[in-house]
Protein backbone atom coordinates (compact mmCIF):
# COMPACT_ATOMS: atom_id res chain seq x y z
CA UNK A 1 0.00 0.00 0.00
CA UNK A 2 1.76 3.56 -1.32
CA UNK A 3 2.40 5.72 2.24
CA UNK A 4 -0.42 8.54 0.99
CA UNK A 5 -3.52 6.00 1.05
CA UNK A 6 -1.92 4.13 4.57
CA UNK A 7 -1.65 7.51 5.86
CA UNK A 8 -5.13 8.80 5.10
CA UNK A 9 -6.62 5.67 6.27
CA UNK A 10 -4.26 5.53 9.78
CA UNK A 11 -1.89 7.61 10.74
CA UNK A 12 -1.57 5.61 13.62
CA UNK A 13 -1.05 2.23 13.16
CA UNK A 14 -2.52 -0.20 16.39
CA UNK A 15 -1.65 -3.66 16.93
CA UNK A 16 -4.44 -6.79 17.16
CA UNK A 17 -4.32 -6.46 20.88
CA UNK A 18 -4.65 -2.45 20.93
CA UNK A 19 -7.71 -2.64 17.90
CA UNK A 20 -9.62 -5.33 20.38
CA UNK A 21 -9.06 -3.05 23.64
CA UNK A 22 -10.52 -0.27 21.47
CA UNK A 23 -13.47 -2.32 20.50
CA UNK A 24 -13.79 -4.06 24.59
CA UNK A 25 -14.09 -0.64 25.92
CA UNK A 26 -16.88 0.54 22.50
CA UNK A 27 -14.39 3.60 21.91
CA UNK A 28 -14.78 4.42 17.97
CA UNK A 29 -12.59 6.97 16.00
CA UNK A 30 -12.50 7.18 12.72
CA UNK A 31 -9.69 8.35 11.02
CA UNK A 32 -10.38 7.66 7.56
CA UNK A 33 -11.04 10.56 5.01
CA UNK A 34 -12.55 10.39 1.66
CA UNK A 35 -12.63 12.90 -0.98
CA UNK A 36 -16.11 14.32 -2.35
CA UNK A 37 -17.00 16.13 -4.90
CA UNK A 38 -19.51 18.92 -4.50
CA UNK A 39 -21.36 19.09 -8.11
CA UNK A 40 -23.15 22.29 -7.69
CA UNK A 41 -19.18 24.22 -6.40
CA UNK A 42 -17.65 21.73 -9.03
CA UNK A 43 -15.20 21.38 -6.86
CA UNK A 44 -13.66 18.43 -4.55
CA UNK A 45 -13.41 18.68 -0.92
CA UNK A 46 -12.22 16.47 2.15
CA UNK A 47 -14.52 14.77 4.34
CA UNK A 48 -13.69 13.54 7.86
CA UNK A 49 -15.23 12.95 10.70
CA UNK A 50 -14.63 13.95 14.87
CA UNK A 51 -15.30 11.14 17.09
CA UNK A 52 -14.09 9.00 19.43
CA UNK A 53 -13.83 9.08 23.20
CA UNK A 54 -12.57 6.95 26.61
CA UNK A 55 -12.35 5.51 29.24
CA UNK A 56 -10.27 5.70 32.53
CA UNK A 57 -7.86 3.09 30.91
CA UNK A 58 -7.96 4.07 27.23
CA UNK A 59 -8.82 6.57 24.93
CA UNK A 60 -8.49 7.09 21.34
CA UNK A 61 -9.74 10.65 19.87
CA UNK A 62 -9.81 12.33 15.99
CA UNK A 63 -10.30 15.74 15.17
CA UNK A 64 -9.24 18.37 12.46
CA UNK A 65 -8.22 21.75 12.12
CA UNK A 66 -7.08 23.87 9.34
CA UNK A 67 -3.79 24.20 7.77
CA UNK A 68 -2.68 26.51 10.70
CA UNK A 69 -3.83 24.81 13.35
CA UNK A 70 -6.98 26.77 13.81
CA UNK A 71 -10.63 25.02 14.57
CA UNK A 72 -12.99 24.16 11.58
CA UNK A 73 -16.84 24.56 11.27
CA UNK A 74 -18.90 21.23 11.72
CA UNK A 75 -21.30 20.67 8.90
CA UNK A 76 -23.07 19.27 11.07
CA UNK A 77 -22.88 17.21 14.80
CA UNK A 78 -23.76 13.86 14.69
CA UNK A 79 -26.44 12.35 17.34
CA UNK A 80 -25.80 8.84 19.09
CA UNK A 81 -27.60 6.39 21.72
CA UNK A 82 -24.40 5.41 22.46
CA UNK A 83 -21.08 7.63 23.45
CA UNK A 84 -17.31 7.53 22.35
CA UNK A 85 -18.23 7.34 18.31
CA UNK A 86 -18.87 9.80 16.19
CA UNK A 87 -19.86 13.20 16.88
CA UNK A 88 -19.04 15.64 14.17
CA UNK A 89 -18.81 15.83 10.39
CA UNK A 90 -16.18 18.38 8.72
CA UNK A 91 -15.81 19.33 5.23
CA UNK A 92 -12.72 21.44 3.57
CA UNK A 93 -10.45 22.18 0.39
CA UNK A 94 -7.48 20.89 3.01
CA UNK A 95 -7.60 19.92 6.38
CA UNK A 96 -5.23 18.75 9.29
CA UNK A 97 -6.26 15.73 10.81
CA UNK A 98 -4.73 15.19 14.59
CA UNK A 99 -5.11 12.05 15.74
CA UNK A 100 -4.55 10.84 19.61
CA UNK A 101 -4.09 7.15 21.41
CA UNK A 102 -4.16 7.23 25.24
CA UNK A 103 -3.37 4.23 27.47
CA UNK A 104 -3.28 5.23 31.37
CA UNK A 105 -0.75 8.23 31.44
CA UNK A 106 1.17 7.48 27.92
CA UNK A 107 0.11 8.96 24.87
CA UNK A 108 0.72 8.64 20.74
CA UNK A 109 0.50 11.32 18.60
CA UNK A 110 -0.12 12.24 14.92
CA UNK A 111 -0.73 15.19 12.88
CA UNK A 112 -0.99 14.89 9.34
CA UNK A 113 -2.24 17.30 6.43
CA UNK A 114 -4.61 16.28 3.63
CA UNK A 115 -5.60 17.85 0.32
CA UNK A 116 -6.44 16.98 -3.10
CA UNK A 117 -4.16 17.34 -6.37
CA UNK A 118 -5.06 17.10 -9.63
CA UNK A 119 -2.33 14.69 -11.43
CA UNK A 120 -4.49 14.46 -14.88
CA UNK A 121 -6.76 16.61 -16.13
CA UNK A 122 -10.59 15.50 -16.05
CA UNK A 123 -9.67 13.21 -13.67
CA UNK A 124 -10.48 12.49 -10.49
CA UNK A 125 -8.19 14.20 -8.32
CA UNK A 126 -5.53 11.55 -5.69
CA UNK A 127 -5.96 12.36 -1.86
CA UNK A 128 -2.48 13.24 -0.58
CA UNK A 129 -1.42 13.49 2.84
CA UNK A 130 1.81 15.10 4.54
CA UNK A 131 3.28 14.31 7.93
CA UNK A 132 3.25 17.05 10.52
CA UNK A 133 4.63 15.00 13.04
CA UNK A 134 4.30 11.58 14.89
CA UNK A 135 5.59 10.87 18.60
CA UNK A 136 5.02 7.89 19.97
CA UNK A 137 5.36 6.76 24.22
CA UNK A 138 4.46 10.93 25.32
CA UNK A 139 3.74 11.19 28.68
CA UNK A 140 1.22 13.59 30.93
CA UNK A 141 1.77 13.12 34.94
CA UNK A 142 -2.43 13.97 35.67
CA UNK A 143 -5.40 12.11 35.87
CA UNK A 144 -7.05 14.26 33.45
CA UNK A 145 -10.48 11.68 33.44
CA UNK A 146 -9.90 11.99 37.16
CA UNK A 147 -8.79 14.34 40.01
CA UNK A 148 -7.00 16.51 37.71
CA UNK A 149 -10.03 17.22 35.26
CA UNK A 150 -10.32 20.83 35.73
CA UNK A 151 -6.72 21.16 34.23
CA UNK A 152 -8.53 19.44 30.48
CA UNK A 153 -8.15 21.59 27.69
CA UNK A 154 -4.79 23.48 29.42
CA UNK A 155 -2.34 20.62 29.36
CA UNK A 156 -0.96 18.09 26.73
CA UNK A 157 1.36 15.27 26.83
CA UNK A 158 5.21 15.48 26.25
CA UNK A 159 7.49 14.16 23.85
CA UNK A 160 10.97 13.10 24.06
CA UNK A 161 14.25 11.69 21.92
CA UNK A 162 15.80 8.16 22.95
CA UNK A 163 18.51 10.51 25.05
CA UNK A 164 15.92 12.04 26.92
CA UNK A 165 15.60 15.66 24.81
CA UNK A 166 11.84 16.71 25.26
CA UNK A 167 10.46 16.73 21.43
CA UNK A 168 9.02 20.04 20.45
CA UNK A 169 5.45 20.02 18.90
CA UNK A 170 4.15 22.29 15.80
CA UNK A 171 3.30 25.20 17.84
CA UNK A 172 0.72 26.51 15.87
CA UNK A 173 -1.04 22.89 16.57
CA UNK A 174 -0.84 23.76 20.19
CA UNK A 175 -4.41 24.47 21.18
CA UNK A 176 -5.28 21.67 18.95
CA UNK A 177 -2.94 19.17 21.08
CA UNK A 178 -4.52 20.13 24.09
CA UNK A 179 -8.62 19.59 23.15
CA UNK A 180 -7.72 16.39 21.98
CA UNK A 181 -5.96 15.38 25.24
CA UNK A 182 -8.85 16.72 26.56
CA UNK A 183 -10.90 14.77 24.56
CA UNK A 184 -9.29 11.43 24.99
CA UNK A 185 -9.69 11.84 28.70
CA UNK A 186 -13.00 12.42 28.08
CA UNK A 187 -14.99 9.13 29.79
CA UNK A 188 -17.95 8.88 27.33
CA UNK A 189 -17.23 11.85 25.60
CA UNK A 190 -20.73 12.47 23.23
CA UNK A 191 -19.59 16.26 21.71
CA UNK A 192 -16.94 17.78 19.56
CA UNK A 193 -13.76 19.00 21.42
CA UNK A 194 -12.39 20.44 18.59
CA UNK A 195 -14.62 21.38 15.65
CA UNK A 196 -16.57 24.71 16.12
CA UNK A 197 -20.51 25.55 15.20
CA UNK A 198 -20.04 29.18 13.13
CA UNK A 199 -23.05 31.43 13.57
CA UNK A 200 -24.25 33.12 10.34
CA UNK A 201 -23.39 37.12 10.46
CA UNK A 202 -26.70 38.93 10.12
CA UNK A 203 -28.19 40.18 7.00
CA UNK A 204 -28.55 43.71 6.31
CA UNK A 205 -31.70 44.80 6.46
CA UNK A 206 -34.04 45.07 3.02
CA UNK A 207 -35.01 48.51 2.05
CA UNK A 208 -38.39 49.39 1.16
CA UNK A 209 -38.93 50.11 -2.39
CA UNK A 210 -38.96 54.35 -3.49
CA UNK A 211 -42.64 54.62 -3.44
CA UNK A 212 -42.96 53.80 0.45
CA UNK A 213 -39.83 56.31 1.63
CA UNK A 214 -42.18 58.33 3.44
CA UNK A 215 -43.85 55.62 5.29
CA UNK A 216 -40.71 53.89 6.06
CA UNK A 217 -39.46 56.94 6.97
CA UNK A 218 -42.44 57.54 9.70
CA UNK A 219 -41.70 53.80 10.77
CA UNK A 220 -38.33 54.22 11.37
CA UNK A 221 -39.31 57.63 13.36
CA UNK A 222 -41.67 55.53 15.28
CA UNK A 223 -38.96 52.75 16.11
CA UNK A 224 -36.44 55.05 17.61
CA UNK A 225 -38.54 56.72 19.80
CA UNK A 226 -40.36 53.32 21.09
CA UNK A 227 -36.98 51.90 21.56
CA UNK A 228 -35.73 55.17 23.36
CA UNK A 229 -38.86 54.54 25.40
CA UNK A 230 -37.69 50.94 26.28
CA UNK A 231 -34.41 51.61 27.09
CA UNK A 232 -35.35 54.72 29.47
CA UNK A 233 -38.06 52.07 30.84
CA UNK A 234 -34.93 49.81 31.58
CA UNK A 235 -32.78 51.98 33.03
CA UNK A 236 -35.54 53.31 35.43
CA UNK A 237 -36.08 49.77 36.70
Amino acid sequence: MEPDRRLNRWGLTFTPAVTNQLRKHAIFGQPQLSLEHQGKAKRYVVRGVESGGATKEIGYYVTFADENGGPLAWLQTVDSLAVNGPHAIVIASALTRIEIFRIARTYELCITRHWPVTIEERQRPKLVAEELFRGEHGYLALELWGKDRDLSGCVRPHFFTRSGEEIDLPNKFDEAIKAATHAVNCIGCGHPHYLRLVVAPVTSPILLPNRNDSFAKDARSEGEISGESSLAAVGDG
